[in-house]
Parts: structure tokens; C-alpha cells; sequence
């Protein structure tokens, strides 16, 4: 899918891996794809994050959060890279396009990287569709199976 060969991949994509909802076929493309897959370290607390979400709007039960949590841990598919080498850009991004600290480490992660991020966050791509990251930022739903 990508001409370098790596990916940077958010949460909203790991948790399809995951969780069946909108976009699993897609995010189940790219782990299936052959690219590198990378991400900030960061994505750790936000899959649990959402994980810890979807039990409390009664998706999951504690039980299912615990078995995915232990799926992901025993076989993360991602090459995780230290937030804090990345914090330093994550913050000229954050404050230049007004975005989060969070979502500008995965675009400085993807920057350094050469690659593209790979985002469920629809929110972010129409932020960022009329500015230089919108070649960075790729919709999930706009990748092919």
C-alpha cells in the first residue's frame, strides 16, 4: 500500500484489529498488507483508552476488554517508537495546525518516518484536508481492500 513500505497507524485503527465496527475490513487490510507498521508509543494508552470506553457504553464486557487487552500486548503488530523523541515536533505541529499534542505525535512519527498516517479519526483528515499534512493524513475508509 505504500511506496516506503511503512505505515503509521493511530488507535482507531489498532482497536479494529480488534473489535468488530466500522472499518474492520479496511483496518484488517493494512495489518494484513505487508507494510511496516509504526506508531508512538502513546498508541498503548490510547487503545486502552478506547477499550476502557467501550466497556462503559456496555460494547464490551470487562471480560472481552481484558481478553483484547491481553491480544494486544502478546501480539502487537506495531513498531512502537518512543513518544518522547517525537515530543519536541508533536508540539510545533500541535500548535501550528491547532490540532492535539496526541494526534501531532502519529503526523510526527509519519513526517520522520517518510510515510503516511493512517487514521479513523475523520475529524483529523477534515482538519488537516486544506493544509501540507493533507498528503500525510489518510482516511481508513479510503483505503482499499
Amino acid at each position: 500500500m505504500s511506496a516506503s513500505g511503512k505505515l503509521v497507524v493511530d488507535a482507531s485503527v489498532a482497536v479494529k484489529w480488534y473489535v468488530p465496527e466500522v472499518g474492520t475490513a479496511e483496518a484488517t487490510a493494512i495489518l494484513n498488507g505487508g507494510d511496516s507498521l509504526l506508531a508512538p508509543d502513546l498508541l498503548v494508552a490510547e487503545f486502552g483508552n478506547v477499550i476502557w470506553k467501550k466497556v462503559r457504553r456496555g460494547e464490551l464486557s470487562p471480560s472481552e476488554a481484558s481478553d483484547v487487552a491481553d491480544a494486544f500486548v502478546a501480539a502487537c503488530p506495531l513498531a512502537l517508537r518512543p513518544a518522547s523523541a517525537f515530543l519536541r515536533p508533536a508540539l510545533d505541529i500541535a500548535t501550528r495546525w491547532q490540532r492535539t499534542v496526541y494526534d501531532a505525535l502519529y503526523l510526527a512519527v509519519a513526517l520522520a518516518e517518510g510515510c503516511p498516517l493512517i487514521t479513523g479519526d475523520d475529524r483529523l483528515v477534515r482538519a488537516l484536508s486544506s493544509t501540507e499534512l493533507a498528503k500525510v493524513v489518510r482516511p481508513l475508509l479510503a483505503v482499499e481492500r
